[in-house]
């Protein structure tokens, strides 16, 4: 082999070991992007799982919170029912019912007194 084959061939094991070396680094490029894609997919999909979870939680919490005030509000119909029953829901009963109490009072105060007059006698 003369030398000037010699050198073509160490040219072209040396483009040959370039171009390798080329294809490795877009190999691993390659390789390396679908890896990324892998891990953005599967966050992706976990993404959505949790907002799935979170929509249905949501719901559930908003029924639990529907029923409460349901039952909420049949207690304060059930109470409002009772006081128009006992006349107690016209705006002046308030205002009898506390002249009432003060009356009792009033009298519990009185029966003490002569209670105490009678003992001391």
């Amino acid at each position: 082999m003369s030398k000037l084959d010699s050198l073509k061939t160490k040219v072209n094991d040396a483009e040959d070991f370039a171009r390798k070396i080329w294809l490795a680094g877009l190999g691993a490029y390659g390789k390396s992007l679908d890896e990324v894609q892998g891990r953005y997919e599967k966050l992706n999909a976990d993404a959505a799982k949790v907002f799935d979870e979170l929509v249905e939680k949501g719901s559930k919490i908003e029924a639990d919170t529907k029923d409460k005030l349901k039952e909420k509000t049949n207690v304060e119909a059930r109470v409002a029912e009772v006081r128009k029953k006992l006349g107690l829901d016209k705006p002046d009963m308030e205002q009898k019912v506390d002249e009432l109490s003060a009356k009792i009072d009033a009298l519990a105060a009185a029966v003490a007194k002569l209670a105490e007059k009678q003992a001391k006698s």
